[in-house]
């Protein structure tokens, strides 16, 4: 397997080298946008790496919905360039171009070994998401050749396939294997080798199944929003982070970065001029992989999705979010982490505080859980390092059955 340029292997050095090049460079692009007034007065050609990229205010999802709202249809976080808008629920709206490879997918492909000669059978949508589009600009940019095949219709998926002869598959991970046990059915030999999926959980035993069908199958982790932002290779050892994106793990609610293998929400900054999302909550958790990747590719790894980080949960008729218990630990010089946990006495909810602190501050503790949390519970004060670095800081341990 060659790899899809000299990028892939640089050394920590040349990478933080280019990343102290271009990302000043970007965030002076975002700060010329209407949508990132929160940036003003920030000097950008101080903000050179992750340490320095940390001070900066975290974009969530709802801002930007909100922000689309005033100001159609991108909220003024776009360049304005784009030859497609797209709606994802929401609803959202995201832009396209159709300029090279925009979404970064050819990266992710190659490491499949996807290229010239390969037909690939697009099972992403064509309508109203980016999805199918984010594909194929990643296989025409390798040379590979589409059948845009989008979803549904699975015996004509299956007779397409034959009669074309696709080499390749994109789209969920299981929607393969029905358009396989359709071609079985309908005694349809076909020639999909290699399989690239997203949007979904890979099982394990479902990348068995393909392997015993002589199917190489990887995954990566795209968003609609911020296109493609890290890939599996052959290693299969964690998704390596793409050379266009910059990925931190946070506390969630915060963002503050978490020490490399604790758990945490993902952000993503994005090198994109024409749309440059920075620190972008995804909502997801993951964290970070040590070392390199066995494959030689030395960028950034993480484990993959390991979870949701908006862990708002209603307690006793009240929403809690993340961010209020945040905000419960900033109160209190002397607290490193805390964790509400969500339970049920009889027909009643209970909340419990557990609180890395001071056993002799447990009354100002609970103090703080009611004016930030606008609840009482129990607290309990925890020893420290005792809580899990699971990326949970709310935990519902309610039964409905």
């Amino acid at each position: 397997m060659t790899f899809f340029d000299d990028l892939e292997t640089r050394s920590a050095d040349a990478r933080a080298a280019s990343l102290a090049d271009c990302l000043p460079a970007q965030i002076a692009i975002a700060q010329g946008l209407p949508g990132y007034a929160d940036l003003a007065g920030i000097d950008a050609a101080a903000i050179t790496g992750r340490d320095a990229l940390a001070r900066l205010p975290v974009l969530r999802k709802s801002d930007l919905g909100a922000a689309q709202k005033a100001n159609p249809p991108f909220g003024g976080y776009s360049s304005g360039a784009f030859e497609f808008a797209f709606q994802s629920p929401g609803p959202l709206y995201e832009p396209g171009r159709t300029t090279g490879d925009w979404w970064r997918f050819a990266r992710f492909l190659h490491a499949l070994g996807i290229g010239k000669g390969d037909i690939v059978q697009n099972c992403f949508g064509y309508h109203l998401t980016p999805a199918g589009l984010m594909f194929q600009g990643g296989a025409h940019a390798l040379g590979a050749a589409v059948f845009p095949a989008g979803t549904g219709q699975t015996e004509l998926q299956a007779q397409a396939a034959h009669d074309i002869g696709c080499t390749a598959y994109a789209g969920t991970p299981d929607y393969l294997k029905v358009i396989l046990e359709k071609a079985d059915q309908m005694n349809l030999a076909l020639s999909i080798t290699k399989a690239a999926v997203g949007g979904g959980a890979l099982f394990p035993s479902l990348r068995d199944w393909y392997t015993d069908r002589g199917i190489i199958c990887r995954q990566c982790y795209a968003t609609a929003d911020l296109g493609n932002v890290a890939y599996e290779s052959e290693a299969l050892d964690g998704l390596i982070a793409d050379e266009g994106v910059i990925i931190e793990i946070v506390t969630p609610g915060t963002g503050d970065p978490v020490p490399d293998g604790d758990v945490g929400e993902v952000l993503v900054t994005v090198l994109n001029p024409d749309y440059p999302l920075v620190r972008f909550a995804t909502g997801d958790l993951s964290a970070v992989l040590p070392g390199v990747s066995p494959c030689g590719r030395t960028n950034l790894r993480i484990k993959g999705w390991m979870g949701r980080a908006d862990q708002t949960t209603k307690i006793k008729g009240m929403f809690v979010r993340p961010e209020q218990v945040a905000a419960l630990v900033a109160k209190h010089a002397e607290i490193s982490r805390a964790r509400v946990i969500a339970g049920r006495a009889g027909e009643s909810d209970t909340l419990t505080v557990q609180i890395e602190g001071v056993a002799e501050n447990a009354d100002a503790y609970a103090a703080s859980v009611a004016e930030t949390l606008k609840l009482k519970g129990t607290i309990e004060v925890v020893a420290e390092g005792s809580l899990p670095k699971d990326g949970v800081v709310i935990e519902d341990t309610r039964t409905y059955d």
